[in-house]
């Protein structure tokens, strides 16, 4: 069955669909020997000899699915070029190439997704499914009902205007507060440079949710496969 190039070099995981999409375009992707620059190009996987940087690609691979739980100090990509650790160093062993869905930053900590199918990955970091994600959040001094008031409200960062759709406090103490919050999409560090503008320090950061999955007890460092249905729940969670 014909089907778009994009669609089938995501579901072989090789890369998530945007990703596709920019390979095709730096003329990377070929069909049968023609090296394709166009984005609506089909073709048939079962038939086609289709080759992503010269490597022929196999959509019947075996699919993973894993919940890591990052600890901080770790990269969230699949090497490094300074000899950082990285996400892969923690689910070593693998035949299958395993990438991160979306990413958390050097310094934060918690859940995070490797697979091997770029559909799903797709589906699971693009803004467009609304998916939640939710985090515990260390800051550096007491927050009063004010200032969760204004926590709540939102605020304009330079990449535009950002605001959870939840905020609660968990834990006060003098020099520090506990905060909950969800969000939804994925721009670069935004937790950090939000609470920063609002004159609150970072000092950790921890994914604990995404949609309804949950880290649970899984101790740093540590790996488990989903569930079908929590891989299900996660591909029918969103909000289109």
């Amino acid at each position: 069955m014909n089907e778009r190039l994009q669609k089938i070099i995501a579901a072989a995981g090789i890369a998530s669909r945007r990703a596709a999409e920019s390979l095709i375009l730096e003329g990377l992707v070929s069909v049968n020997g023609e090296v394709v620059t166009e984005l609506g190009r089909k073709a048939d996987p079962s038939k086609d000899v289709i080759r992503v940087r010269g490597v022929r690609i196999a959509v019947d691979t075996e699919k993973v699915y894993l919940m890591v739980h990052k600890p901080a100090g770790y990269l969230t990509a699949m090497s490094d070029n300074r000899g950082r650790k990285t996400t892969s160093d923690l689910v070593s062993g693998f035949a299958e190439r395993l990438v991160p869905v979306g990413r958390l930053d050097y310094a934060s900590e918690g859940l995070l997704i490797v697979t091997n199918d770029g559909e799903f990955s797709y589906r699971v970091q693009h803004p467009k499914f609304k998916l939640p994600k939710t985090y515990r959040v260390k800051l550096q001094g007491s927050v009063t009902p004010a200032e969760l008031g204004a926590i709540r409200k939102g605020a304009s960062l330079s990449d535009g205007f950002f605001k959870p759709l939840e905020a609660a406090i968990d834990r006060l103490n003098r020099k520090s507060a506990w905060i909950t919050v969800t969000i939804v999409g994925g721009r670069n560090r935004v937790l950090r440079r939000y609470f920063e503008a609002l004159g609150f320090p970072v000092r950790r950061l921890v994914r604990v949710a995404i949609a309804g999955l949950k880290l649970g007890d899984l101790k740093p460092g540590d790996f488990r496969p989903l569930k079908a249905s929590e891989i299900r729940e996660l591909l029918g969670g969103g909000g289109q």
